[in-house]
Parts: structure tokens; C-alpha cells; sequence
């Protein structure tokens, strides 16, 4: 018998992997529409596009869950951290009018633990049933040296699918648009390193108590899962006029996210008092001594997607939207002149 060394000897438990994947099959296979296509290697997924496009154009996004994860690591609450990545990205491709088809993520592990794999991708699997896409496949990598002990990084790619004429891209914005906020959920997955300087490394607070301002823990708070807008979005799609924009609001605040989908001869106006802060903005804000300034261009302060449509078809948008659980406000509008900029009145 050999005494040389082996994978597992450097860090890397094949077995473990096995396991991890056994343990995944039942969340990704629960994911898997009419259009995915079974091979025998699995070496790669594959879908297809069905006859229903007449001239199909592919959109694809990625992203990751940031420094969201040190609160999963810290709390060891791994099962919704997945529905973050995908919300991530499918929200931002559905901007362009995409209806999302299909998601893959990736894991990187220090040492990999199959019942915390499994965790993962239960979140990542229910947040693609609910933007209607099929997780159609992935990687894990065990990588001894890379993250401390009990950490990982995640991250998605999504692509989407589209007709040429559904395109989605400002072009069509003009002034007297009105613009349409959609609620956040609080944080999403953005400005968690100012959160996280400000509430642990300066103020020290628990994460198991509450300030008194959340009506739940802070640990809660901080892993309340992103907004998935996808569904609704797609329901829109198929049943209202085409927004001329859709701005998905992640880092850079409003007035950032916003203005991309603003042409230049035009720009818009975000009334700020229009929507309600979640307390979380408001904790971080008092505890940090945070500059107005600094919020509005770090965080979503309470809206995580913004639709630019005319103004003809703003009461129909906001009844589509509200059919299918949307919030949604009327939080300001289009004008003649300037950059393509935002303002935040």
C-alpha cells in the first residue's frame, strides 16, 4: 500500500463533493421547464428556446451576493443567501426585457461541507422557480487556502431571452414619462461594507438583538432575502405596454441606477418623500452619522426597481404590477433638458 500523498491530504474531499451533489439533485431538478434538455454526460446544461420567438435575442447578467455573505457566515444561515444571487441577476437582465431562462451558479469553498452546499442551493433553486428559470447547472470547488475556515463566495450568471422588437433599452424614453418605483426589501444585496463598517466595526451591535427600531433581530434584517421583480416584470411584458426603461437600483443608489436609463436632452426627477425608508437605512444612518449625501449613493433607501413608461400608460402599468403583489408609486417623472442625469428632489 502506497503512503503518498493524496487529493485529500491537500484539502480536497472528493467524496464530500459526491455527497454535496447528491444532496442538490432534488432542488435543481425541482427547477427544470419543458425547455431543458437531459444529456447523459452532464458535463454541460443545455435548453432550448422553443418556436415562440420569431427572432430570439439572448441576454445574460452576473453577479454575487458581496459582503452579504459575512452575515450568513456569522449567523450559519446559508439557505437564503442563493435567492440573493439569482435575485441579483435576474433582475438586472430583465431590465432589457429579458424573461429569464436559465441560471448557473458557482461555489468556492475552503473546505467543503455537503449539508451547507445543499443549503445554498435550496435558496438558489427556490429563487428560480420564482423568477420562472431552470438552474441548469453549476460548479463547486473545494480550494483549501483560499477563505477562512467556514466561508465561501457565490456567484450567478442568468441569461434571458427576448424578441428583437421587445427590447427594452431607454431609447424610447421622452419627456413626460412617468417613473414607477418598486419597494425594496431593505438592503438587497448592496452598500453591505458601509453597513457592516458602520453597525459592527465602529458600534459593535449584536446581531442576535434588536436596536429597537427593526421589530426583529439585526441578523434577520441583514438576510432578508432581495426582491425578486422578474415574475412580475414578465407579466407585465406580456400583458401592458413595454416600459421605455427599467432600472434595476443596486450599487449607486437612485440617482445613479436611474440616470442610465436616461437619454441625454432629457432628465429625471425622483421625489424622495414619495416612498417610505426602511428603518434599517435610518439605523445605519444615526449609528454611522452617515451623510444624506453618502446614503442616497450607496443604498436603495426603500426602491429597488424604477420603470420609466409613458404617461398614458402609467395606470395600467401600476394595475398589472399591483395584480401581481407590487407596491407600486408614482415617484416622479421625465423632463426636457440636461445630461441624461437623475435628481433627487
Amino acid at each position: 500500500m502506497s503512503d503518498g500523498a493524496t487529493y485529500e491530504d491537500a484539502g480536497v474531499d472528493i467524496e464530500a463533493g459526491e455527497r454535496a451533489v447528491e444532496l442538490m439533485k432534488a432542488a435543481v431538478k425541482s427547477t427544470h421547464t419543458r425547455a431543458v434538455i437531459a444529456g447523459l454526460s452532464d458535463f454541460g446544461g443545455m435548453i432550448g428556446l422553443g418556436g415562440d420567438f420569431a427572432e430570439p435575442v439572448l441576454a445574460a447578467g452576473t453577479d454575487s451576493v458581496g459582503t452579504k455573505l459575512k452575515i450568513a457566515f456569522a449567523l450559519d444561515i446559508h439557505n437564503t443567501i442563493g435567492h440573493d444571487c439569482v435575485a441579483m441577476c435576474v433582475d438586472d437582465i430583465v431590465c432589457q426585457g429579458a424573461r429569464p431562462l436559465l441560471f448557473l451558479d458557482y461555489v468556492g469553498i475552503g473546505r467543503l461541507v455537503p449539508e451547507v452546499v445543499a443549503e445554498i442551493v435550496e435558496g438558489v433553486a427556490e429563487a428560480c422557480r420564482i423568477a420562472g428559470c431552470a438552474l441548469l447547472g453549476g460548479e463547486t470547488a473545494e480550494l483549501p487556502g483560499m477563505y477562512a475556515e467556514g466561508e465561501y463566495d457565490l456567484v450567478g450568471f442568468a441569461v434571458g431571452v427576448m424578441e428583437r422588437e421587445g427590447i427594452i433599452d431607454g431609447s424610447q424614453v421622452a419627456a413626460g414619462d412617468v417613473l414607477i418605483g418598486l419597494p425594496s426589501s431593505g438592503l438587497h444585496s448592496n452598500g453591505y461594507s458601509l453597513a457592516r463598517y458602520v453597525l459592527f466595526d465602529n458600534a459593535d451591535l449584536p446581531l442576535d438583538e434588536d436596536s429597537g427600531l427593526l421589530g426583529r433581530t439585526l441578523g434577520e434584517e441583514l438576510l432578508e432575502p432581495t426582491r425578486i421583480y422578474a415574475g412580475s416584470l414578465v407579466k407585465l411584458f406580456d400583458e401592458g405596454p413595454l416600459p421605455h426603461a427599467i432600472m434595476h437600483i443596486t450599487g449607486g443608489g437612485i440617482g445613479g441606477n436611474v440616470a442610465r436609463g436616461i437619454p441625454d436632452g432629457l432628465s429625471a426627477r425622483v421625489d424622495m418623500s414619495a416612498f417610505d425608508r426602511p428603518a434599517i437605512f435610518d439605523l445605519i444612518q444615526r449609528t454611522g452619522n452617515v451623510e444624506e449625501a453618502e446614503m442616497r449613493r450607496t443604498f436603495n433607501l426603500g426602491v429597488g426597481m424604477v420603470l420609466a413608461v409613458a404617461e398614458s400608460a402609467a395606470d395600467r402599468t401600476v394595475e398589472i404590477l399591483s395584480a401581481k403583489g407590487e407596491e407600486p408609486l408614482i415617484i416622479g417623472g421625465v423632463i426636457e433638458g440636461g445630461d441624461g442625469g437623475c435628481v433627487l428632489e
